[in-house]
């Protein structure tokens, strides 16, 4: 986190539990929230978010023309589609999604999973509608 960006109260609440040596609970952040295909930031490296995120069914077709995208499962499987295939990924998988390569992910039941990605990325890259998530929402 830069010294000079402003700060909700929720947010420097969290930053400040980060700061005092206390790990981040994946099963205690999902606790909080029930929804579907939004991401929430947990934590940040240099100008990288890792986010958490609960996702069922169909997402779009969508790329990020300027970086990777890094899955991580952490329960369930979800199977990534590209033009020219697809990867399954179970619990304790992961898998980059190189910047330029269209991708959908698919989950037939609900996964939970963490997202690596810069600061600043739409999970749907510059393929906006109704499942383009608010950008920054920390839990």
């Amino acid at each position: 986190m830069r010294p000079n960006m402003s700060l909700d109260t929720e947010t420097k609440l969290e930053w400040s539990k980060a700061m005092s040596h206390t790990p981040v609970n994946f099963q205690q952040k999902f606790s909080l929230f029930s929804e579907q295909w939004t991401p929430k930031v947990v934590a940040e490296m240099n100008d990288y978010q890792f986010k958490i995120v609960r996702l069922e069914g169909d997402f779009v077709w969508h790329d990020h023309k300027d970086t990777d995208e890094t899955f991580i499962v952490l329960e369930g499987s979800l199977r990534i589609d590209m033009r020219d295939g697809a990867v399954v990924l179970n619990a304790g998988e992961m898998f980059v999604v190189p910047k330029g390569v269209e991708h959908k992910p698919y989950a037939e039941r609900e996964v939970k999973l963490l997202l690596i990605e810069p600061r600043g990325v739409l999970n749907t890259g510059d393929e906006r509608g109704d499942r383009t998530a608010q950008n920054d929402q920390w839990i």
